[in-house]
């Protein structure tokens, strides 16, 4: 029961600082601030995590691995590579529909020059997985020969990124949808 308990606060702790990250950054996380969401003492939160890289890091590596989990999870329910990027942007635009958040590791490299070196490396690894994500798939939907498909797939991150960022600058999801079009119009990302 003791492991059950640990492992949950640990879960509530992460949770909450997702939360906390995607709104306001590595620069949000206080253990203070953070133990009074999850309802426990901020020294429970040491426990967990010596330090505020510690924390950060793991925030940071769960979120990357929740976003391959979920770039998985969208080939695995479509055989249509042409579908699964349509359906890319929806991955970055849901954190805008919660409460006009930031996908954390974008809000956490616009930090970088503050970010320990564990936190940088998970949020580099965050990119890494998206742009090998878009490359597999613009290659499988022909799109682009393979040797195109990682320059093209690094200026489909950066667009959707920056269409996150301008959107939640103005609070406007619509904003976001059109510039998502804008890219379809353009043709960087595909019909």
């Amino acid at each position: 029961m003791g492991n059950e308990v640990s492992s949950n606060s640990r879960e509530n702790i992460l949770a909450a600082a997702r939360r906390v990250a995607q709104a306001h950054g590595y620069s949000g996380l206080n253990f203070r601030d953070l133990a009074e969401i999850v309802g426990i003492k901020a020294a429970s939160i040491y426990h967990h995590f010596p330090s505020k890289a510690d924390l950060g890091a793991a925030v940071a590596k769960r979120y990357w691995e929740d976003s391959a989990a979920a770039l998985d999870a969208l080939l695995a329910e479509s055989s249509d590579p042409l579908s699964c990027l349509h359906r890319y942007p929806d991955t970055f635009r849901e954190a805008l529909q919660n409460g006009n958040r930031m996908c954390l590791c974008s809000f956490m490299s616009a930090e970088s020059d503050d970010l320990p070196e564990a936190v940088m490396k998970e949020v580099q690894r965050f990119a890494d997985v998206n742009v090998a994500w878009l490359s597999k798939v613009l290659s499988a939907a022909r799109v682009v020969d393979s040797a195109e498909s990682g320059p093209r797939a690094r200026a489909i991150f950066a667009a959707v990124a920056g269409a996150q960022l301008i959107a939640r600058s103005r609070s406007d999801v619509s904003l976001y949808d059109a510039l998502i079009e804008s890219y379809r119009a353009a043709g960087l990302l595909p019909r």
